[in-house]
């Protein structure tokens, strides 16, 4: 059993530890509050770029667009098992600490390759590009700047170079692979087509009610090149969004793993300082037993000397 100092020194580890955790606890909260704020003031402009889109689609009945998969295609599903090169741009963060996270994107990423290995990585996040280059995958394109700072420009870059290879005809398909935050409860790694679209994203029994006719718009020159206009900006939206969702769902699982964490450290500090109570009072008892032991030796000493 350790003495009483050992113990004491371990139960101070262990409030110095408690005070860090608690402390990337309160920071996590404040920046996801931050976080869903600006996501929450740009949804309104790429909401109406999707009505936009559906008010085109409700006077399309057929569309030709390189952004599209044909009429006709089934959307069913995803069959990984088709021919040709896939781009897959995978967000996860630039550190850990937090739960599993980054684990179940890269699960997801593992998923698709086992099932179609001809693919292009473009990573976002330090612990995904470590990961990979660590097993050996080639990474095309590693987005040097930090997961932790979401915004614009940054999705307007990814997404230029992304739609620049698909038009070009480098991939079949591109896939977006991040964490959904959703409503916050539980938030969902998950792999997603962002191209080619398909005209069922953007269809909808319950929107077409609220969607107008398109009938009193006149499109300039025409309505596939506002259309074609209209996607990249769209696709722009996307990646912000989970650019955004997933830096919101990194810090939702830093502050739990956190949270878990200080519970641990008081747990453990409950028990150290049972055990310290109890190494206190033993050697307190053992003081006694010691002072008693003494004194009765010492009375036997002088009954021995009186007689």
């Amino acid at each position: 059993m350790s003495n009483a100092k050992e113990i004491k020194n371990r139960i101070d580890s262990v409030k110095d530890t408690q005070k860090i955790t608690n402390a990337m606890y309160l920071i996590a909260s404040t920046k996801l509050r931050k976080a869903r704020s600006d996501m929450l003031r740009t949804d309104p402009y790429f909401e109406t770029l999707k009505g936009e889109i559906q008010r085109l689609f409700s006077t399309i009945d057929h569309i030709d667009s390189k952004f599209f998969l044909r009429e006709g295609m089934d959307d069913t599903g995803e069959d990984f098992s088709r021919p040709g090169k896939y781009a897959l741009l995978i967000i996860t963060a630039d550190k850990g600490l937090a739960g599993a996270y980054n684990q179940n994107v890269i699960k997801e990423v593992q998923k698709i390759l086992e099932l179609h290995n001809d693919c292009d990585l473009y990573v976002v996040g330090e612990y995904g590009r470590e990961y990979f280059e660590s097993r050996g995958f080639e990474i095309e394109k590693s987005f040097l700047y930090t997961a932790q700072n979401p915004n614009m420009d940054r999705a307007r870059e990814i997404s230029s170079l992304l739609i620049e290879q698909y038009v070009e005809g480098k991939y079949k398909k591109v896939f977006l692979v991040y964490t959904d935050f959703g409503n916050g409860l539980d938030p969902t790694a998950q792999a997603n087509r962002m191209l080619p679209l398909h005209r069922s994203h953007f269809e909808n029994d319950e929107e077409k009610k609220t969607v107008h006719s398109g009938n009193d718009f006149e499109y300039f020159p025409s309505k596939k090149d506002v259309l074609e206009h209209i996607i990249p900006n769209y696709i722009t939206g996307y990646i912000y969004s989970a650019l955004v969702d997933s830096y919101c769902s990194e810090q939702n699982a830093r502050m739990m793993a956190m949270d878990r964490a200080t519970q641990n450290a008081q747990d453990i500090l409950d028990r150290l300082n049972l055990e310290y109570n109890h190494v206190r009072q033993s050697a307190i008892t053992q003081e006694i037993i010691e002072v008693s032991a003494g004194a009765k030796s010492l009375r036997m000493s002088k009954d021995k000397n009186r007689n």
